[in-house]
């Protein structure tokens, strides 16, 4: 459906956003939209990173007395 709309109908799309949002609205929804992608990719990394770190904590599972024997 939405194959064929090209370069002229996103610029119409644009130009009708702004005149029915105006400049300033679009601004602060962007914004609003940066601040949710970083939100977003800090919470990815945080997540990689208590998965990496609970890995670590399940590979490490010999008990201090064997690694003494070994």
């Amino acid at each position: 459906m939405l194959n064929n709309i090209g370069l002229p109908g996103l610029l119409l799309i644009a130009v009708v956003v702004l005149v029915l949002f105006g400049r300033g609205k679009i601004s602060s929804l962007m914004g609003e939209v940066g601040k949710g992608i970083t939100a977003f990719k800090k919470g990815v990394d945080d997540g990689k990173k208590e998965l990496d770190d609970s890995m670590a904590d399940a590979r490490d599972v010999t008990p201090e007395n064997e690694k003494d024997k070994a």
